[in-house]
């Protein structure tokens, strides 16, 4: 990248070796420009005129409208076989993508929440059996909401308590406060993924949700929800630290991610890549910023201009692909990167299995200790490998990490709701076919 990035100093506004990089202020505002050769010399291999078919199909997604802009940044063997940004930071202003542009990353944050409660296993403080009762008192005694048939429901006793491995798989039966008690949830002002906007805590919003009916009994379900928030309160209660200095010091910093925060500074601010929804088959500016539909929020958002006071372990960090290309090279090399150990091995190893016991996910799909993990291409009905694993965030972000081919993956983006885009289905397909 510095080569190139001299190179594209001398040469002006250049597309080279597959990125293109920015020079000054002007060359941002200037049309989006061509992707140039790919090059890889690594020793899986994949092939330049298949990777063409991808750059050719993100470039028709922006062409169309359907998105503003993104950046695919491909990694295979610790080597970038592929970065390219596409269509604009800002459609309406005339705004470039860029490839560090930041993206806001969601639901995206739960693994960097789920590598810090490993971390904090290798330290001795917990086990993956303890229940969260034994860390935060007030989760001893939970319950359940059960439909009746008539309408309402019934409220029962949980069978069992809640472990942290139940909050790392998601089978603990804690929704985003939808299910038979959902009025309950809304009515105790807990209710969404979204805390950028709050000014309490997410601390003290967890120590609210157990008095509130869940949505299924503990290991029974898979069930999306709080889980991981939930388990960055433990973080904060293991180690003495807020989550955001936590990340920071643990793994922001050490890993070089120089553009992950909670918060976005004031100096980085025409590096945040505007948000857009789908309408119509075409993505249009979101509002600004914008309120609160369905079961989280639509629009540019409060990472900016805060309150900045809850620090949500499940969805709250900004990040650009390459900071986040860092994080999944750390966990392909078995919990390393450039010679310093963030996991060990086998605690990785143990994250990208199947972690649910009687609770099942999607079809040819299992569910790890933060990751949903590939077990059949075949019944997937998508390319990909047995053992890859990832996830994604609610702005129509994704990524995933692929052991047998030595590849990573970051795909960002900024698009809610995504109206059923088909985007990375075809990147997923695309990568998988250009693979020698």
């Amino acid at each position: 990248m510095a080569l190139r990035s001299m190179l594209l100093a001398a040469l002006g506004a250049t597309a080279l070796s597959g990125c293109v990089v920015s020079v000054d202020e002007t060359t941002r505002f200037a049309p989006p420009l061509a992707h140039g050769p790919i090059t890889n010399d690594a020793p899986h291999g994949i092939s330049q005129s298949r990777l063409a078919v991808l750059d050719a199909t993100m470039k028709r997604y922006v062409e169309e409208g359907k998105l503003a802009g993104a950046v695919v940044m491909i990694h295979q063997d610790g080597r970038e076989v592929f970065s390219e940004a596409y269509g604009w930071r800002d459609r309406e202003a005339g705004d470039r993508m860029e490839e560090d542009d930041i993206f806001r990353i969601a639901s995206q944050t739960k693994a960097l929440t789920s590598v810090a409660i490993m971390m904090l296993m290798e330290e001795g403080k917990l086990v993956l059996d303890d229940p969260l009762s034994k860390f935060l008192p007030e989760w001893a005694k939970t319950t359940v909401a059960v439909a009746k048939e008539g309408g309402g429901y019934d409220v029962v006793p949980a069978k069992r308590p809640i472990t942290i491995r139940d909050l790392l798989s998601h089978s603990a039966g804690i929704s985003y406060g939808t299910g038979p008690g959902e009025k309950a949830w809304r009515d105790a002002g807990i209710f969404g993924w979204y805390f950028a906007d709050k000014t309490e805590t997410v601390a003290d919003v967890v120590k609210r949700m157990p008095a509130l009916p869940m949505a299924a009994q503990p290991g029974e379900q898979w069930v999306y929800g709080y889980n991981t928030d939930i388990l960055g309160v433990v973080v904060e209660k293991l180690s003495g630290q807020s989550l955001d200095v936590f990340f920071k010091e643990r793994l922001i910093d050490p890993l070089g991610m120089v553009d992950t925060s909670f918060c976005l500074p004031p100096e980085k601010s025409s590096r945040l890549a505007v948000v857009y929804s789908a309408k119509d088959g075409k993505s249009e500016r979101a509002p600004a910023p914008g309120g609160w539909q369905g079961t989280g929020h639509i629009g540019q958002g409060h990472y900016e201009n805060g309150p900045c006071k809850a620090f949500a372990g499940g969805a709250g960090l900004l990040s650009t692909a390459a900071d986040y290309s860092r994080f999944l090279e750390m966990l392909l090399q078995g919990g390393t990167l450039d010679g310093k150990r963030y996991l060990s091995r086998k605690s990785v190893e143990q994250m990208s299995q199947d972690a649910l016991v009687t609770a099942t996910f999607q079809p040819g799909q299992d569910f790890g200790l933060g990751f949903r993990i590939t077990r059949s291409p075949g019944e997937m009905a998508n390319l990909g490998s047995v053992g890859d694993y990832g996830w994604g965030g609610a702005y129509h972000s994704t990524y995933w990490v692929d052991p047998a081919e030595g590849l990573t993956v970051s795909f960002m983006t900024q698009l809610i709701p995504a109206g059923g885009l088909d985007t990375q289905t075809k990147l997923r397909a695309l990568i998988y076919s250009a693979l020698e």
